[in-house]
């Protein structure tokens, strides 16, 4: 064989650290780069001896240890939680309660207090955002979603993004402007869990040696995702709801003990959230009240639904995903240019356009329930507990605002000038029916959709959850009014058809349905409407599909011209995976692209040509090479008794870097040594191979080596992953990328069409189990190749057995082939 054909392709530009054209709207620098990480546990020789010396009180151990952290990351997502829906009510509520006292003598000197409130607060939410803590603006799923797909984005995790996180997000919510809390708590949460598994930050000097027990990549993996659930559950006091999210929105991989991990974070949440609100119903929480929290109780509200009922519902569900999609594209459309051409100014132009938006919300939202005038109070029901009028900032309906009669109330006011939260609760309520007007509620929602669409993008923590329901229940009310008046023999409530509305937008933008569906039945305490959302939630699902396909026919009679790319980029996905392709995170979807089928694994690998590392290697030759690019993996190559060149395994840079760091591993001689004998493989613990959490680790430019060292030479085999994942050349790219990202990996080797086959490994292989005497009942039959039966064990190549030739590599962080 020719020895072409024993060197690697080279790896895509990708991998080499930056993403050509991408710039992080986190305000992270594009020179910095996004690498991927590894989740692949490389067992190599240092593995195994220290794998080796741990018995199995240490596997005990350790299990123990992620449940207690498990119970860590659920008690302190949950007190975070707390703390901003505290700071937020108090903020809220003793800005309403100002305002209101004032406008009593003078509504212009209220007007005036009510705006300085709000952009004093979101000043200080955006000053903190640009200057301390630029990874915490948005709402960060799409961030964390990429963590967990195997992207290394840097300054997600860090401390100051959990600080700006949430005091951002008391200072944009508590500010008035039309975002939410709940989305940046998902990112609360997966900041909390990655610090309690480093052991904290040893930047601010707030670290301990006793909790740093997870180095690795993966067991990273798994706090994030334990703190995405408990982030959901503390945001809407839906446990059950969390875990379905953190399975259907944000994780690539899944396990059934991390499920359990999962739901035990979720259950500790509600607990502490539950024994939060009950201390603050006595009073010792100021304004916050029986509010705060995302819970509507509405099963006092309508518990049957007629066969009519069905088409209004279904006319929700098409509305909500037509008005999903746009707000998905208009936000796409905003932020290029804000990325193009507003947030290239710099940082002030960025506080400049939240302090703007800020003026035009409180503008709107105390300007036109003014233009409104107050209706009379409804007849007063003995059954019911809601009063009529009550002062604006508290939690109820029918808020007197501008009204000259002390029976009467503004129904834009009720919910324009009230925190979101109370505002849903007004629309969502039972018993109301003709609170709120046709004309009010369009007003409300043509300026709502409006201001959501401006203000997400901006540098602020947002949130889209909250929007998006109160969006969906301003139109899902509208539809109710209308079915009321068409249906007047029928129990309808109008609370019900917001509800339905909610499920129906979010659904359409964020195009989730399991955990959107458990969530919102958790929030309302309502099982009985769990068949209505889920209708709607599938009409505004093929509706999307409906409409896509319509355009994408339409297209295609008008486009002939055009390549079929330019059909394919006109239809938006959802709203997180739309956002994570703007701050260019190169996700592997849960799909490979039609384009895949055609495709092998060779054609993707390319004609260029990648550096190879002998087995013993001198450290000049490893410097001058780390130096001389980017690469994050290096083939190794050993050279057999026969003199065939084989290859032995990939090298990691990152653990080149620690070799040369330490250069323990240093040696005169370019001979090898037995791995399993030699005393170098287990001077290192394995944990130092692992690279700090959002951190680059460390550079080649750190490292300084003097003449002598140079010269000196390193042997690779008990460093390198001897068994790293192996796929034929001419294997289709569609089944490439399902096993690329159902196993996790970051670089899989491409090898020509092996010669001959040693055995083959079946069910009945992987079984190891006692043996049974009566084979009879315990064998499966086999498709082995070999020729006599074999005992139940794994089979494992022979040291002397050829090993195939290698035509290429794979690699994770590129979208030149996999993403």
């Amino acid at each position: 064989m020719e020895t072409a054909r024993l060197v690697w392709s080279r790896l895509p530009h990708s991998e080499e650290g930056e993403l050509d054209g991408v710039e992080l709207l986190s305000n992270t620098s594009n020179r910095n780069g996004v690498d991927s990480l590894d989740y692949e546990v490389i067992e190599n020789y240092a593995y195994r001896e220290e794998q080796a010396q741990r018995g199995k009180l240490y596997v005990g151990y350790n299990v123990g240890v992620k449940w207690f952290f498990a119970l860590l990351i659920g008690i302190g997502t949950g007190l975070a939680a707390v703390f901003i829906n505290i700071s937020v009510e108090n903020f809220a509520g003793w800005k309403f309660s100002l305002t209101f006292n004032i406008i009593q003598k003078s509504y212009v000197a209220g007007f005036l207090i009510y705006i300085l409130i709000n952009l004093a607060l979101v000043f200080s939410s955006v000053y903190i955002i640009t200057q301390f803590a630029p990874a915490a603006a948005g709402s960060g799923i799409p961030e964390i979603k990429g963590y967990l797909n195997g992207i290394d984005i840097p300054g997600i995790l860090l401390f100051r993004t959990l600080i700006g996180k949430i005091f951002g997000s008391i200072g944009s919510v508590g500010g008035g402007l039309a975002l939410g809390k709940e989305g940046p708590l998902v990112h609360i949460g997966a900041c909390i869990a990655s610090l309690l598994g480093q052991g904290g930050s040893t930047k601010y000097h707030l670290s301990s040696r006793w909790l740093q027990g997870f180095k690795s990549e993966r067991d990273r993996r798994d706090l994030v995702t334990c703190g995405c659930a408990a982030g959901v559950a503390a945001a809407f006091r839906a446990p059950v709801g969390g875990v379905l999210f953190a399975l259907e929105e944000v994780t690539s991989w899944w396990r059934s003990q991390l499920m359990w991990r999962v739901f035990f974070t979720s259950a500790i949440v509600a607990v502490v959230v539950r024994a939060a609100m009950g201390w603050c119903k006595s009073g010792n929480c100021g304004h916050f009240g029986s509010g705060g929290f995302i819970i509507w109780d509405i099963s006092d509200g309508q518990e049957d639904y007629s066969f009519e009922e069905l088409l209004p519902m279904a006319v929700i569900g098409i509305i909500g995903g037509l008005l999903g999609a746009l707000f998905n594209q208009l936000t796409i459309y905003i932020t290029r240019w804000r990325r193009n051409y507003l947030h290239k100014k710099g940082n002030r132009v960025k506080i400049y356009e939240a302090c703007l938006i800020s003026v035009i919300t409180s503008v709107i939202s105390f300007g036109l329930p003014l233009l409104r005038k107050c209706s009379p109070c409804p007849d007063s029901d003995p059954d019911s507990e809601i009063e009529c009028p009550r002062a604006p900032g508290m939690y109820g309906n029918y808020v007197n605002f501008y009204c000259s009669k002390d029976k009467e109330y503004n129904d834009l006011a009720t919910i324009f000038f009230n925190t979101q939260d109370d505002a849903i609760r007004n629309l969502f309520s039972a018993k109301t029916i003709h609170e709120f007007s046709a004309q009010s509620l369009l007003t409300f929602l043509v300026m709502f959709y409006t201001l959501a669409v401006v203000t997400f993008g901006t540098a602020v923590p947002a949130g889209q959850f909250v929007p998006g329901i109160m969006i969906g229940s301003t139109y899902g009310r509208l539809v109710g009014i209308f079915t009321v008046n068409h249906y007047k023999k029928l129990n309808i409530e109008e609370g019900t058809y917001a509800l339905l509305g909610a499920a129906s937008f979010l659904g359409g933008s964020m195009r989730m349905t399991v955990s959107l569906c458990v969530i919102m039945v958790e929030i309302t305490n309502n099982l009985k409407l769990l068949p209505l959302i889920m209708l709607v939630l599938l009409i505004s699902k093929v509706c999307i599909l409906l409409v896509y396909s319509i355009w994408i026919d339409v297209l295609q009679n008008v486009l002939t011209l055009f390549p079929s790319q330019a059909v394919g980029d006109a239809f938006n996905e959802g709203l997180y995976e739309e956002q994570a392709r703007l701050r260019g995170i190169p996700l592997l979807e849960s799909r490979p692209k039609y384009e895949m089928r055609k495709m092998t694994a060779r054609e993707a690998c390319g004609n260029q040509k990648v550096l190879s590392l002998p087995r013993v290697v001198k450290v000049a030759d490893v410097v001058s090479i780390l130096r001389s690019n980017k690469h994050n993996g290096f083939p190794v190559i050993d050279h057999t008794r026969n003199g065939e060149t084989l290859v032995i395994g990939l090298m990691l840079r990152s653990h080149l870097l620690v070799l040369l760091q330490s250069k323990i591993d240093f040696q005169h001689s370019p001979l090898p040594c037995d791995p399993r004998g030699r005393s170098q493989a287990i001077r290192h613990n394995f944990s130092e191979f692992a690279k700090p959490v959002s951190s680059k680790g460390i550079s080649i430019n750190d490292i300084h080596l003097s003449s002598d060292d140079l010269e000196m030479y390193i042997d690779l085999a008990p460093f390198l992953n001897p068994s790293p994942y192996i796929v034929p050349e001419d294997m289709s790219l569609t089944k490439v990328y399902n096993i690329f990202r159902q196993l996790g990996l970051r670089h899989i080797f491409v090898v020509p069409r092996a010669s001959r086959v040693i055995g083959v490994i079946t069910r009945k292989d992987l079984l190891i189990e006692e043996e049974i005497e009566d084979s009879a009942i315990t064998e499966l039959q086999s498709t082995s190749v070999r020729g006599q039966r074999h005992e139940k064990r794994l089979l494992v190549r022979n040291a002397d057995a050829e090993r195939p030739l290698l035509s290429g590599i794979l690699v994770q962080d590129t979208d030149h082939t996999l993403s």
